[in-house]
């Protein structure tokens, strides 16, 4: 039987290649709002981050997410990005 090909994806901070899984999409949409993709197939521009809290104060302070997605992200997003990586 085939072994089946595990998605990786690289982290815009770290910059590791981990499984979608162990990953957090941030979207961008058409409209300009900044989304957490739990599903991973929301339309947009996507930038992923590793589930770690540690990793996303590094994301705030490099404003690696800001870059990434081309815009300016409020202090609401990244609070909600903190409470889904808490689950």
């Amino acid at each position: 039987m085939k072994t089946r090909k595990i998605p990786l994806r690289t982290c815009v901070v770290t910059k590791e290649q981990l499984p979608k899984q162990e990953l957090l999409r941030i979207v961008r949409t058409k409209e300009g709002e900044i989304l957490v993709d739990e599903t991973g197939k929301l339309n947009g521009r996507g930038a992923y981050i590793k589930k770690d809290i540690e990793v996303l104060e590094k994301a705030i302070k490099s404003h690696a997410l800001e870059k990434k997605l081309e815009c300016k992200i409020d202090e609401a997003v990244y609070e909600n990005i903190k409470k889904v990586i808490s689950k």
